[in-house]
């Protein structure tokens, strides 16, 4: 499917948080999109942006699933590694189980030189450690490090999923920052975007007062307008 992300709007969202972007969600009626109990496998210092390709995982059948499927070109697995496109998000839906593995470093290594921007399961990382240090923002449950066979059957790419409890489809954009995760549907992505610039300003501004002693009251919301006097003073000297 086409992918709506423009570079504009992707370096508008490399620079809010999910905090905000969540909140702006919230405006439109969008309660449930953080990803749930999945965090950075290790801290990026800068945000992971790009459009969702997805991969589900079911539980494993004994006889579908032995080792014999490492030697299967057309295993679901290394088919989404190998056709998730530069730029984008490989998002797998692990049934929040992180028992066993959804992939381990060297998949991740792929991804990473094929110019993805990013990975993302509900399950778990084998061999995190390794992808924690790769040029490549990943994002897990939690360690795990036997292999996906043992519990888990890739069955499906780029389809709708489930993932920490937030439903994913493919083209929506997900931003990560060094919290968590946020998905933002595909249809509103440009919005979000402008709205949550907007709001990363003034709560930069806000920080600035409340450090300098300033009351939230009437600051954070703004609902008195000498606020806002001082708001617009402040952007105009900063540029902003």
């Amino acid at each position: 499917m086409a992918v709506n992300l423009s570079a504009e709007t992707k370096q508008k969202l490399m620079h809010v948080s999910v905090a905000t972007l969540a909140t702006a969600l919230y405006k439109r009626g969008l309660r449930n999109q953080v990803i749930q109990d999945v965090r950075p496998v290790a801290r990026k210092g800068h945000n992971m942006v790009g459009p969702a390709f997805t991969l589900r995982y079911m539980p494993a059948r004994e006889d579908r699933n032995t080792l014999a499927e490492f030697r299967n070109p057309m295993h679901k697995q290394r088919q989404a590694v190998e056709q998730c496109p530069p730029g984008s998000v490989l998002v797998m839906d692990c049934r929040k189980d992180a028992r066993a593995a959804s992939s381990g470093d060297i998949l991740i290594t792929r991804l990473m030189v094929r110019g993805c921007a990013g990975v993302v399961t509900d399950g778990g990382f084998r061999d995190s450690m390794v992808i924690g240090a790769l040029d490549m923002p990943a994002y897990h449950s939690r360690p795990s490090s036997p292999t996906n066979l043992t519990l888990h059957e890739a069955i499906e790419i780029n389809g709708p999923i489930g993932c920490g409890d937030v439903a994913v489809f493919p083209g929506d954009t997900l931003v990560g920052d060094d919290d968590s995760i946020i998905v933002i549907p595909a249809h509103i992505v440009d919005e979000v975007a402008d709205e949550a610039v907007e709001m990363t300003v003034y709560e930069d501004f806000v920080s600035e007062q409340v450090l300098e002693g300033a009351t939230i009251i009437g600051l954070y919301p703004a609902t008195e307008d000498k606020n806002l006097e001082l708001f617009a003073q402040w952007r105009a000297a900063k540029g902003r």
